[in-house]
């Protein structure tokens, strides 16, 4: 840092010494020193406006357009995770569900009109999910997410996802799910306890990754709405879903 500071500090020598190179020069060719004054102060007088619009405009512009390239570059990490793993996933968890009609009718909406995914994110997170593991294969979930393991790794080392922190927290969720269900021999003879226990690790992640989903599908409408299509006709919160364009 100290080293840093140093350079700015003689940057700021080297320009300053050359602006006043310069006026010094102007005086001697010109015998204007009264003219000189005049123009450096005016000079001066508009530097606080010229900070103003560097710092608060150009840079706020430039913060802006940053921001932009990286939420594309996230949303693409997104659709990664939904291509390989998440789509499935959610086939899978919301078997587990006694209220999956519930969800699938909140999401099976084939216009996505301008509101409907900040109204389906508040019915999701008002949604009374009644888990239970016994009404689907939990088996096949745990080796599906053992055999997704690398794929969820790969993610969670991307750097640029500290700026994502909903998907991170999808991330870490599902991975928690993963090592309990690795974890455990068998999973037909759970005590009761230890049920409950997956239970409220299986809602944790269902929760995020639907909520990343309708998310991901709001960005896609907005910016790619062909990849939203395909999306939507091969939505997983649909039984049967056709893929081709009637």
């Amino acid at each position: 840092m100290k080293k840093k500071y140093k350079w700015y500090l003689l940057l700021a020598g080297v320009l300053i010494s050359i602006s006043l190179m310069f006026y010094a020069l102007q005086v001697v060719i010109f015998k204007k020193a009264p003219d000189t004054l005049f123009y450096l102060f005016q000079d001066m007088a508009f530097l606080p406006i010229s900070v103003l619009i560097v710092t608060l405009i150009v840079d706020n512009l430039l913060k802006t357009r940053e921001k932009r390239a990286l939420n594309n570059k996230l949303n693409m990490v997104v659709g990664t995770f939904f291509s390989e793993m998440g789509r499935q996933l959610l086939k899978m968890m919301i078997a587990f569900d006694h209220n999956s009609e519930e969800l699938r009718r909140t999401l099976n909406d084939k216009t996505w009109p301008e509101e409907f995914a900040k109204s389906a994110m508040g019915r999701i997170k008002n949604h009374a999910f009644q888990l239970d593991l016994k009404r689907s294969d939990l088996e096949g979930l745990k080796i599906f997410l053992i055999e997704k393991r690398e794929c969820l790794m790969r993610m969670l080392e991307n750097p640029n996802l500290l700026e994502h922190e909903k998907f991170t927290d999808l991330l870490w969720a599902v991975s928690h799910l993963t090592e309990e269900l690795a974890l455990r021999q068998n999973l037909q003879q759970l005590a009761v306890k230890d049920e409950e226990h997956l239970v409220l690790d299986l809602k944790r992640a269902f929760f995020h990754v639907i909520i990343e989903w309708v998310a991901y599908m709001k960005h896609l409408k907005k910016y790619y709405p062909y990849i939203f299509s395909l999306a939507l006709r091969n939505s997983p919160f649909e039984k049967n879903p056709k893929i081709e364009v009637e």
